[in-house]
């Protein structure tokens, strides 16, 4: 399987971001993302590839640019929807599933099949839960910062409190996660990118 290397995936970002703001939106946080994961490899196990991890962080959000309207608005309504949308995306420009997987299985803990039937979730049916190391750890990683609007780190106590209004089973995955992968140190995120932590 061909891994794309750094250039190639900021060359995929340019080609699809509809503006430079939202370039600059996704494109920093999935590099801030492949920063945590990178923090946290050593804690993932032996034979966990490191080059799929760093693929699969800098392109996890592709789909993101997907939702933004002609104006440069974002979607938010339809935000779930990113990751199809990214798995889509990639699939198109000839990636192997294993990559196409980072986008469509990292949202929340995981969002399995029986989720997208019951709450009706604007999903195609599917099991949209990370299932390799590789896959676990990008989307852990992704917990610790949000593209919201300002940009912030987040604290892994901020993120059990507040994944726990998705149910107890979304707590407790996300606790496996904490104690399979450990917690990264922000500080040196913090002073190169300068967003708040929450």
């Amino acid at each position: 399987m061909r891994v794309p290397g750094d250039r190639e995936i900021r060359a995929l970002h340019e080609k699809h971001a509809p503006t430079g703001e939202a370039f600059e939106l996704v494109h920093t946080h999935c590099e801030i993302v492949c920063r945590i994961a990178e923090q946290l490899l050593g804690r993932a196990g032996d034979g966990v590839d490191a080059d799929l991890v760093r693929a699969g962080c800098l392109l996890h959000d592709i789909g993101v640019y997907r939702l933004y309207d002609g104006a440069g608005e974002l979607d938010h309504a339809s935000y779930i929807r990113h990751g199809v949308l990214g798995h889509e995306l990639l699939a198109k420009e000839g990636f192997a599933e294993a990559i196409c997987r980072f986008c469509s299985c990292h949202t929340g803990v995981g969002i399995g099949p029986d989720e997208v039937r019951m709450q009706r979730l604007p999903l195609p049916a599917g099991d949209y839960r990370a299932r390799s190391r590789e896959e676990r750890l990008v989307m852990y990683a992704d917990k610790f910062h949000s593209k919201s609007s300002p940009p912030a780190f987040v604290r892994a106590d901020t993120y059990a409190v507040d994944v726990r209004r998705f149910g107890a089973g979304k707590a407790a995955a996300f606790a496996e996660l904490r104690e399979e992968f450990g917690e990264p140190d922000l500080a040196p995120l913090l002073t190169t990118y300068g967003h708040a932590v929450r």
